[in-house]
């Protein structure tokens, strides 16, 4: 009797818990599937590469958030050499993934986004970004239109390397940012090689992908102009804000809104 007794306690004490358990995991399902976290494809990755005089750490302020709603995210090393090496080690980079892909690009890095030939791709992100055509170089379409008196001069090394001044990330590569922030991004850039914005770009992925474009219009390093001009040749989804050359800093929610728009419409189950 006493066994039973035992037995019955404990049962109930088990259901409870458990009970207690699944009511758990149900509220925060349903409260993912609120967030849109539990809508995508096994896998799905996001897939975000640095541009130019910049490293993976430009991206800290995004990867979280889009972790945070249900998504992977690589933040894809490039070496800024020539375009056909930041193309092979982006794609070096995809082979760590499995599931179904969006890339997203800043400044030079639209150029790279497009040359990769990967059918796990299912659309491009354009942050600020350059988009050449088949042949075309990032130089051309970077020079199409007036430059902003606050672009500095780009001149290459004795190594063919192009560094920024310092207070060139304060005066046109992100004014808008803290002073915290820009101090720190001028103190981590990385040089790009001549080559990348030289190289003829390949037949470009956004011609059979579809695109998203963050067209910054308070850019001073790549003319707002270019961008819708751009954005347009590409027939992306264009998204104008009123932010500076590099809104992963400062106003990483916007960025986060655009990747996720392409991620829902392209990465959902």
């Amino acid at each position: 009797m006493q066994r039973r007794s035992f037995l019955g306690t404990l049962t109930t004490s088990l259901g409870a818990a458990l009970d207690g358990t699944f009511t758990k995991s149900a509220r925060a399902q349903n409260g993912a599937q609120r967030a849109g976290r539990s809508t995508f494809l096994p896998e799905s990755t996001i897939v975000l590469v640095h541009g130019a005089w910049a490293d993976g750490y430009c991206w800290g302020n995004i990867v979280l958030p889009l972790e945070e709603r249900g998504l992977r995210v690589m933040c894809a090393p490039i070496p800024l050499s020539s375009l056909t090496n930041d193309t092979n080690a982006l794609s070096w980079a995809l082979e760590r993934t499995v599931g179904p892909l969006v890339l997203v690009g800043h400044a030079y890095s639209g150029a790279v986004i497009a040359a990769v030939r990967n059918e796990r791709v299912k659309s491009l992100v354009y942050v600020a970004a350059l988009a050449p055509d088949e042949s075309e170089t990032v130089a051309k379409v970077f020079y199409r239109d007036p430059p902003n008196p606050e672009q500095p001069k780009m001149v290459p090394d004795s190594h063919g390397l192009v560094w920024m001044p310092d207070d060139a990330f304060r005066r046109a590569l992100a004014q808008n940012a803290s002073p915290d922030q820009v101090r720190i991004a001028a103190a981590v850039q990385r040089p790009v090689a001549v080559e990348c914005i030289q190289e003829p770009a390949p037949a470009p992925l956004w011609k059979s992908k579809p695109s998203w474009f963050l067209v910054a219009e308070e850019d001073r390093m790549i003319n707002p102009k270019t961008q819708h001009f751009m954005a347009n040749r590409m027939g992306a989804t264009v998204r104008p804000h009123r932010v500076d050359h590099t809104p992963m800093y400062s106003e990483p929610a916007l960025v986060v809104e655009v990747i996720m728009e392409a991620a829902r419409k392209n990465l959902s189950s």
